[in-house]
């Protein structure tokens, strides 16, 4: 279907949160070679300037299409809601980002109208998945919340038990009493937590992870043909960091399912 395109899908993030967004793609499109790029030299993104990560973004996005990319996946929340604009329009290449999807799969799956979205408090604070569900729904009512801790939580592996269940249930507690059907999981850590959160939330309420939703719109794009596929698989895969995490393959192994040994350490400080 459509032309064949060899080169890999590029996606970059502030650190490694963003392999549950590379996870993702690779589950859905395992033929297609792709490079990750984590900018852990400079995380996190969400307590620092729009002007700075849009900055941090453009550098990350040169290098990927240094790396002969054909299509950039912003897998970072936060880049997403400040950086997407500058970009699109210095790159000759498609550039997704995880808020746009993730909120037109919760305007989609929403059946009362009420629907809720946890992040970072950078991403929060932003207000972009706020315009970008008005824009798919307007009418929506929407309850939002940041929750630093889940961050942490998610990186020291603790998802499950009393620790998470507590924090899960003070953050969820507003939101649970307003009568969401829909969370968004606004931040690529939540859907390691997403079992203590279905559990503080009942079975009614749907959980809406962008890094599915990000995936189904790369889809789209194959099938459209706007990007070629590659043909044949299975699709090699580069994992590059601008600071090398001690913690890599531990880290991998619980965001990405893979466990690697090592990363790429490149400096991208230039330019």
């Amino acid at each position: 279907m459509g032309h064949v395109d060899p080169r890999p899908i590029g996606v970059f993030d502030s650190g490694v949160g963003g392999l549950t967004v590379l996870r993702a793609l690779r589950a859905r499109f395992p033929s297609e070679p792709m490079v990750y790029l984590g900018d852990t030299a400079r995380v996190p993104y969400g307590t620092k300037s729009a002007e700075v990560v849009t900055r941090y973004s453009l550098r990350n996005a040169a290098f990927l299409v240094a790396q002969d990319v054909k299509l950039l996946v912003v897998a970072c929340n936060t880049a997403s809601s400040v950086a997407l604009p500058a970009l699109r329009a210095s790159l000759g290449i498609p550039v997704l980002g995880v808020i746009e999807p993730g909120a037109r799969a919760a305007a989609r799956a929403s059946r009362s109208g009420t629907v809720g979205v946890i992040g970072t408090p950078g991403t929060i604070a932003s207000g972009a998945y706020q315009r970008a569900l008005a824009s798919e729904r307007p009418g929506l009512r929407l309850h939002v919340e940041a929750c630093p801790l889940f961050v942490p939580l998610a990186e020291e592996g603790w998802v499950q038990g009393d620790v998470p269940r507590l924090v899960a249930h003070a953050y969820l507690g507003p939101m649970r009493q307003a009568g969401i059907d829909t969370l968004v999981l606004g931040c690529t850590h939540y859907p390691l937590l997403r079992e203590v959160l279905a559990e503080e939330l009942g079975p009614d309420v749907t959980l809406v992870d962008s890094a599915e939703a990000t995936a189904d719109e790369v889809g789209q794009l194959l099938d459209r043909g706007v990007v070629g596929r590659a043909v044949a698989g299975p699709g090699a895969l580069r994992v590059v960091v601008t600071d090398l995490p001690d913690r890599m393959p531990e880290l991998s192994a619980r965001f990405l399912g893979e466990r690697l040994e090592r990363a790429e350490h490149v400096d991208i400080e230039a330019g």
